[in-house]
């Protein structure tokens, strides 16, 4: 007789069912505490940092590069062409207001010097002609003049007595109109010859000026040229270090090149570049400091540069005490520059975490220290050591200031 055959409990049917409503559990599960739950991540406590939220002094400070330049350089072109034939001193040397540096050559120029020269002696050489020869024929004109006056002065007598004679009946009509027409004669050539003389001296004082001008002209021209000439030879126009000089014997440099530069040295300055996004919060007079040779020394800003050029611009900078010993012309120096006030503030340290949260975001260590969760914070402003806290945080926490890159989601840090 056939016998009944017993299906089995756990056929691959059962099997698969189960497994799948299994699976289909734990995904819900793991999705709900995905959602609803925090994700947790063990950690060991020696490799984060923990610090301490503190109440402090706050001051706002950026770190800038800055550069040590000469409160003032003097640059050194040439003020004429020509070619280098001597240098009397070298770089790096002390020179004095005056001192020559360098003298060049140029014939074309001592030549025209020559040709002014002559043309001077020339013009110098008619002056002295002219003049002579008016002074002669001046004496000529005042020669006759005497011989003038002379006669006039006998017709004159004369006449006066021949007058008398003729009203006394003594003499004739005829003797006595001779008489008179001598004297009007006379008289006549006393007017003429005093016009010529006074025409006389007004020409001669119009040729004069016109000599004396014409002589003023060639010899500025020729002053002009002597400098010209004097001007070959490179001065220093002040004291102070010649930092370079740019000339060897045989160079021929032409007019306005740049030859050197000196620099002065009654002090220096700090010339500082800063990002452009501080542009609107910098000013004169905010100050900044530096380290160097373990001393600490302060700088004020004396000038803004507005320009902007590869995203920062410039200022130069003060110093407001004693000039550190040593300092030397293009030294690099770190300067820690103020943006604001002291004022008492709630303190973060800052680390790598700003990297990861952009300082919305941090966790905070519970009391008993063994997890740390996530929190929203507000931060303010900040300088080199620092994080001004504006919320989210109270004085005395403990939050994780390391850098949070292998964090991701994690909402929970279980330490270890």
């Amino acid at each position: 007789m056939d016998k009944p055959i017993k299906k089995k409990f756990w056929n691959s049917k059962r099997i698969l069912t189960i497994a799948g409503v299994t699976a289909l559990l734990a995904l819900i599960v793991f999705s709900y505490v995905a959602t609803s739950g925090k994700i947790k991540l063990n950690t060991q406590a020696d490799r984060i940092t923990v610090s301490t939220i503190e109440k402090g002094v706050f001051q706002e400070t950026i770190p800038v590069s800055g550069t040590v330049f000469p409160q003032s350089s003097i640059y050194l072109d040439a003020l004429e062409g020509g070619v280098v034939e001597e240098r009397f001193v070298e770089d790096g040397t002390i020179v004095t207001k005056g001192q020559p540096i360098l003298r060049l050559s140029n014939t074309d120029l001592e030549l025209n010097l020559s040709n002014e020269e002559t043309e001077v002696f020339n013009v110098l050489t008619q002056m002295q002609i002219a003049r002579n020869n008016a002074q002669q024929n001046t004496t000529g004109k005042r020669t006759q003049m005497a011989d003038i006056n002379v006669a006039l002065k006998e017709t004159t007598r004369i006449y006066k007595t021949a007058k008398f004679l003729y009203a006394q009946g003594a003499i004739g009509r005829q003797e006595f109109e001779q008489a008179e027409n001598n004297y009007n004669y006379n008289l006549e050539r006393k007017r003429l010859a005093t016009e010529i003389l006074q025409q006389d001296s007004a020409s001669n004082k119009l040729q004069f000026s016109q000599q004396q001008a014409s002589f003023d002209h060639v010899n500025n021209v020729l002053k002009l040229m002597k400098k010209k000439v004097s001007d070959l030879i490179l001065k220093a126009p002040v004291e102070g270090l010649l930092t370079s000089l740019n000339a060897e014997i045989g160079q021929s440099k032409n007019k306005g090149e740049r030859l050197g530069q000196i620099d002065v040295l009654s002090g220096f300055k700090v010339t500082v570049d800063i990002d452009q996004n501080y542009l609107s919060r910098v000013y004169t007079g905010l100050k900044g400091t530096f380290s160097f040779k373990d001393s600490s020394y302060e700088l004020i800003i004396k000038k803004v540069f507005p320009q902007v050029t590869n995203g920062r611009f410039s200022v130069d900078m003060a110093f407001t005490g004693t000039v550190p010993k040593g300092i030397r012309r293009g030294q690099s120096l770190q300067v820690v520059l103020a943006l604001s006030d002291e004022r008492k503030a709630l303190l973060l340290a800052r680390g790598g975490f700003y990297q990861q949260t952009g300082g919305n975001w941090i966790f905070k260590l519970r009391p008993d220290g063994k997890s740390a969760y996530k929190t929203d914070i507000q931060l303010g402003n900040q300088n080199i050591s620092y994080f001004e806290v504006l919320g989210g945080l109270n004085n005395g926490d403990r939050v994780i200031t390391s850098s949070y890159e292998n964090y991701g989601n994690i909402q929970e840090l279980i330490l270890k």
